[in-house]
């Protein structure tokens, strides 16, 4: 090899290196927060302290909750890498079949309102903090945790940490097995190799899907291009508790739920929380 060469080699492995190295790596590729304001519509803040700053919860009461002394259940809800807690509060609050809920909307650390930094290993012990304000709050109330995409990893942690009604799951990923063997080839895996182990352990929807015994309903996009059908099944397939599956038949990652399959999700609903 020629000493220009060489010299180029060498300057690429001292980069690869010190990215690899430098810490924060899976941070950066899968975290994608935001601080920028926006409105809540009528969900109500709350600021739970976590780890010398606070965490942002937007709580939002159904129609029916607000008309009855009896709350049916609470929802403590997670979302995805780069949502936010107060654009979807009010909304959801009314999806739950005119059922009595209120629904408990967090923002991950670094996401909204709550205290930076952004973090994957702040998640578990955020989502865990969550839950115990909830439970303060619920008393003997039913709580469900509901996770979508990323927030289905915290979901499944609260789920096999904490004592919970039911969960739902919209598009779980396996995050290791997605990124080894969905995302690794192209990069011959000197980037998924290392962003894999940087992940979290609490994190690892596999393990804790056989550690939970309560119900489990999984909402699954038919062409989700993100985490692919077959990677979501892993996470169904290692989920110890009963569980039913709603297929959303051609939808995306992001597509939302709505028409006709309403209908699928208000019938899992109800098996979750009997009228």
């Amino acid at each position: 090899m020629m000493r220009g060469s060489r010299r180029i080699v060498l300057l690429a492995a001292a980069i690869y290196l010190f990215v690899i190295f430098s810490g924060h790596l899976a941070d950066r590729l899968i975290l994608f927060p935001s601080t920028a304001p926006i409105h809540p519509r009528s969900a109500l803040r709350r600021s739970i302290p976590f780890q010398n700053g606070e965490l942002e919860v937007w709580t939002a009461a159904s129609d029916r909750a607000r008309q009855n002394n009896k709350m049916d259940a609470y929802i403590l809800r997670f979302y995805g890498n780069a949502d936010r807690a107060e654009l979807w509060a009010t909304l959801e609050a009314e999806t739950w079949n005119d059922r009595a809920v209120e629904i408990w909307a967090v923002n991950y650390p670094g996401f909204g309102g709550s205290s930076g930094p952004a973090g994957l290993r702040r998640i578990p012990s955020a989502a865990l903090a969550a839950f115990d304000a909830l439970q303060s709050k619920a008393g003997t109330s039913p709580i469900i945790v509901f996770g979508t995409s990323l927030g289905a990893t915290a979901a499944l942690h609260v789920a096999a940490h904490r004592k919970v009604h039911g969960i739902v799951l919209h598009n779980p990923p396996p995050l290791r097995q997605i990124i080894l063997r969905h995302f690794g080839w192209w990069n011959l895996w000197l980037l998924a190799g290392p962003v894999a182990l940087e992940l979290p352990g609490e994190l690892d929807s596999l393990e804790n899907a056989k550690r939970i015994q309560v119900p489990g309903l999984f909402i699954l996009a038919e062409r989700d291009e993100i985490v692919p059908p077959k990677f979501q099944r892993l996470v169904f397939d290692a989920f110890a508790g009963e569980k039913r599956i709603i297929n959303l038949p051609g939808a995306y990652h992001n597509s939302p739920i709505e028409g006709t399959i309403m209908a699928d999700v208000y019938r899992g609903y109800d098996w979750l929380l009997p009228r």
